[in-house]
């Protein structure tokens, strides 16, 4: 009897042994598998149990969570949501997260292993800490002066600080209120219709994810290669350019806006922007040297994220010599985001260096506890754009564009203020509305060195052709921005 019973509690803990070794199987070795299964609902009903954290201008939170007392029971809400669209994304329960909302939505859903001090612990439990927040570099003041500037009206605006590549301002037009797609009932389904179908692609992020030809504001790229390259030693000297230049290799007879540009020096060819001038420029320093430079300010550059992903603004390497005359002027295959542009500005500002631009200051716990941090100015990567002699001379030149040339409607009284208008062709045969372009800098009357760079483009089709300049267009818009930055660090 008593063997009998021992073989039973033999079997008995074979049995037990099984089980356990079954439970770690499913639960440790197969969770992956189970979690990621369509049919497994346990992860997004804990996922939307909670409240969401929140993403922060200026020390308030531009984001929430509304309680629906359904199945999935927080939804996501939006404060001044088209304002801030193109950087906090959206948060749907059917179409998922975009910018901010998905990058850093480890921290914002809870899951990210560094809100808790225990994270195995939380493992083992399947515990979900509360979610925490994302704390932006955003200047709110400036935000809204570039949103009401656009208006409305297809474009968009970047601005970041010169020194360190804090991101001020980035706003895309025409926005969405990203709350439209919170939820998961049939209106969701019809705004995600609706914004997806729009002709004017209100959830196209322009600022970083849409690039432009950057017509004449690609010319401080051009002036700062000529000047490295020491093909220009002395901005006042003539630059033995003829008007109209022709093509090399071609027929075809460049021209200017206006005229006067024959032989003018850099100075007054950068104040009038003398297409002619800086092809020929752009020929003379060579396609290698040219392209160095975009490069060093961030041209063809896959990697830069902000922390989401920014499109490649591009300056080809492989065009003869006609088609780099074209390039030089911001025309041909030459491409750029806004916030690459306004890191060409930036770049001048600061003495020649390119600062990586970035969005997220920190992140928190719910508790106000920080998680990470953004590395600091100093430690930040940064690249030498051009000599700081050279940053000094365009510095020069820009100032004279605001003070006296094409950029006038930028000038702020009281401040010290830096400018470049553009006006890119596109479309077949040119015959497209052209983008109205403005890059800039400016430092207040009490700052040591300038606090803000920023870059516009504009295009609105429903303008007049003719009126459609950057001075004209985007200068006020980025007048009221750099305003705003200087007004607030007052």
């Amino acid at each position: 009897m008593t063997r009998y019973i021992r073989h039973a509690a033999w079997f008995c803990a074979l049995l037990l042994m099984a089980l356990l070794v079954n439970a770690i199987r499913v639960q440790v070795v197969q969770a992956r598998t189970h979690e990621e299964n369509p049919a497994n609902r346990r992860e997004t009903i804990a996922r939307y149990g909670r409240e969401r954290g929140d993403i922060l201008v200026g020390g308030e939170p531009v984001t929430g969570s509304r309680d629906t007392g359904e199945q999935l029971r927080y939804e996501r809400t939006y404060t001044d949501g088209p304002l801030y669209a193109p950087v906090t994304g959206f948060a749907s329960q059917e179409y998922g997260t975009a910018f901010l909302e998905h990058t850093e939505d480890a921290v914002l859903s809870g899951s990210d292993p560094l809100l808790t001090p225990f994270p195995l612990w939380n493992d083992f439990t399947r515990r979900r800490s509360p979610g925490g927040d994302v704390v932006t570099t955003l200047d709110r003041a400036a935000q809204k002066a570039a949103f009401h500037g656009l208006a409305g009206r297809k474009g968009a605006v970047a601005a970041v600080e010169p020194a360190t590549g804090r991101i001020l301002a980035l706003v895309s037009s025409p926005s969405y209120d990203p709350g439209a797609l919170s939820g998961n009932d049939a209106g969701v389904n019809r705004s995600w219709a609706r914004l997806n179908g729009d002709p004017d692609k209100p959830m196209l992020n322009r600022a970083v994810r849409q690039t432009y030809p950057p017509g004449s504001t690609f010319k401080v790229v051009t002036a700062a290669a000529a000047l490295d390259a020491g093909v220009i030693t002395d901005v006042d000297a003539p630059t033995d350019s003829p008007a109209p230049y022709t093509l090399p290799g071609t027929r075809t007879a460049l021209t200017n806006e206006s005229d006067g540009c024959e032989d003018l020096s850099l100075r007054e060819a950068f104040r009038w922007s003398c297409n002619t001038v800086f092809a020929k420029l752009g020929v003379d320093v060579g396609v290698g040297d040219m392209t160095a430079t975009a490069h060093a300010f961030g041209f063809n550059d896959y990697a830069l994220r902000i922390p989401f992903s920014v499109a490649r603004s591009t300056f080809d390497p492989t065009v003869d010599k006609a088609q780099l005359a074209l390039s030089s002027i911001g025309q041909y295959n030459t491409r750029a985001t806004p916030l690459q542009m306004a890191m060409v500005s930036a770049a001048v500002a600061n003495g020649g260096q390119v600062r990586t631009p970035y969005l997220v200051e920190r992140t928190t716990t719910d508790g106000g506890a920080t998680v990470a941090t953004a590395a600091t100015a100093g430690s930040r990567p940064v690249r030498q754009a051009m000599h700081p002699a050279t940053a000094a001379q365009l510095k020069e030149l820009m100032t004279q564009v605001v003070t006296e040339g094409t950029g006038t409607n930028a000038a702020i009284p009281g401040a010290v203020v830096g400018g470049k208008t553009g006006t890119a062709q596109h479309g077949v045969g040119n015959a497209g509305t052209p983008y109205a372009w403005f890059v800039a800098w400016a430092q207040g009357e009490r700052d040591v060195e300038p606090k803000v760079a920023v870059a516009v483009v504009v295009e609105d089709a429903s303008a007049v052709r003719g009126e459609i300049t950057g001075g004209g267009v985007a200068a006020p818009i980025a007048r009221a921005v750099m305003e705003a930055v200087l007004n607030s660090r007052k």
